[in-house]
């Protein structure tokens, strides 16, 4: 599987809700960009408690939902821009049921790209309904499942505009990120879904101890 990266997206933290900052709205940069363990250099995030980090290091909401988006809210501008999700890749013609915790890319040329990891579905936040301005949003995220992932990075590397993602080993089959989402943020899983959660290596530690939790 290769898909091409239409843009690279970073974003500094700026004021987003009054006093409070936030670096949601990403821009797409020219040239190549790095990617180190704890993301795209520089690429910011205002509350590191809960944002960032290695388990998070990038951000991919895919290009197809901006279509579902504009039936459902109408045709936004910020639909028009590849990271109005708070995405840094934009890609096309991959989705959460096609790719699988575990998962592993290639990012960017042979000789300098870097190797990712699918780590974890992204949970949505108020943050996309305060950007876009409007309300049920992050509902409607939880009930189709169109809720983006996250990637962790094996070796840094560099990546830009126009370069490929290649799927390059397939991580844990059974679980792909549409059913994590479906198990753990919307709350469907059975008993023995918590249980596998639990025990899944590549799935991001927060989600495994979530699991666990659920388990009981």
């Amino acid at each position: 599987m290769i898909r091409t990266v239409e843009a690279v997206c970073t974003g500094t933290a700026r004021p987003f809700n009054g006093a409070e900052l936030s670096a949601f709205a990403k821009r797409p940069r020219e040239g190549a960009v790095q990617v180190l363990t704890d993301g795209l250099a520089p690429d910011e995030q205002a509350d590191r408690s809960v944002h960032g980090g290695p388990e998070m290091a990038l951000h991919l909401y895919p290009l197809d939902h901006h279509a579902f988006w504009r039936e459902a809210i109408g045709n936004s501008p910020l639909l028009d821009e590849p990271g109005a999700f708070g995405s840094n890749l934009a890609v096309s013609g991959l989705t959460e049921d096609m790719v699988h915790i575990g998962d592993r890319f290639r990012i960017g040329p042979k000789a300098t790209g870097a190797l990712i990891e699918v780590s974890q579905p992204r949970q949505p936040c108020w943050k996309i309904e305060h950007r876009f301005g409007q309300k049920g949003m992050v509902a409607a995220i939880i009930r189709t499942g169109r809720c983006g992932w996250y990637f962790r990075v094996i070796e840094p590397g560099e990546v830009a505009a126009g370069d490929s993602l290649e799927r390059v080993a397939l991580g844990a089959t059974e679980w792909s990120v549409a059913r994590v989402f479906r198990a753990l943020v919307a709350g469907k899983a059975t008993p023995n879904e918590l249980t596998d959660l639990a025990d899944l290596p590549p799935l991001s530690p927060k989600l495994r101890e979530r699991a666990a939790a659920k388990r009981g």
